[in-house]
């Protein structure tokens, strides 16, 4: 399972198979990127002066993993800004992952219409094991104290960088802004070799400046 498969099972109501939050797109990009900076398949030179953080595929690191396979591809063909990064590995991939974790029977595809007449696709579960394994990680992390793991750390990171770390565990044993500054605290700690802590600083900082940006042009719309 990819980093960004779990995030998509966590920011997926599992009964209605929508999603529930609208930087989704930027977070799995997230994801896919800092997974292929975590096999080696790619790099983030970080941010210096003028000159944007970039994304590059490094040569001859292709990884068999189809997913990873396609975003090294791209990579390769175009290096690009972290932010563009972010963005344009994300784009469609709910989607697509969500149909791979149909195959796998982990999610069941629903096609209806609203309001009878514009189609959508949802994805409620079908086997909620594997989520509730990932669940299980987060709670000994960010309820119990637990130090995250390699893989642990960047999905940590990824949630609270979209502000749900906090959605995905239950919160009562020690309150909503506990755990988000215990994510926040996971964030910016020592959990990963640094060029993967370098890619992820990168990345969360992409995904702060769309949430601003986001929430400042509906602030503007709304006034």
């Amino acid at each position: 399972m990819l980093i960004a498969e779990d995030l998509l099972l966590l920011v997926l109501d599992d009964e209605k198979g929508t999603l529930s939050s609208s930087w989704v797109q930027q977070a799995l990009g997230g994801a896919i990127l800092t997974e292929l900076v975590m096999a080696g398949s790619a790099q983030v030179v970080p941010k210096s002066g003028l000159t944007a953080a970039k994304a590059a595929a490094v040569p001859g690191r292709r990884p068999d993993e189809p997913i990873l396979a396609a975003a090294y591809d791209s990579l390769a063909a175009k290096p690009l800004t972290a932010k563009n990064a972010v963005n344009n590995l994300g784009k469609g991939l709910h989607e697509s992952l969500a149909a791979r974790l149909c195959d796998r029977n982990i999610l069941r595809r629903r096609d209806d219409r609203i309001l009878g007449i514009f189609p959508r696709t949802t994805w409620p579960a079908a086997d909620s094991t594997h989520e509730n394994g990932v669940r299980a990680q987060l709670v000994s992390v960010l309820i119990h104290g637990a130090t995250p793991d390699a893989r642990t750390g960047p999905l940590v990171a990824l949630l609270s960088s979209i502000n749900f770390a906090h959605k995905v565990v239950d919160t009562r044993p020690v309150g909503a802004g506990a755990v988000k500054a215990r994510a926040k605290e996971i964030a910016k700690g020592d959990w990963a070799a640094k060029g993967v802590k370098d890619a992820m600083d990168e990345v969360t900082a992409v995904m702060t400046a769309v949430m601003v940006s986001t929430t400042a042009a509906t602030s503007v719309a709304t006034t």
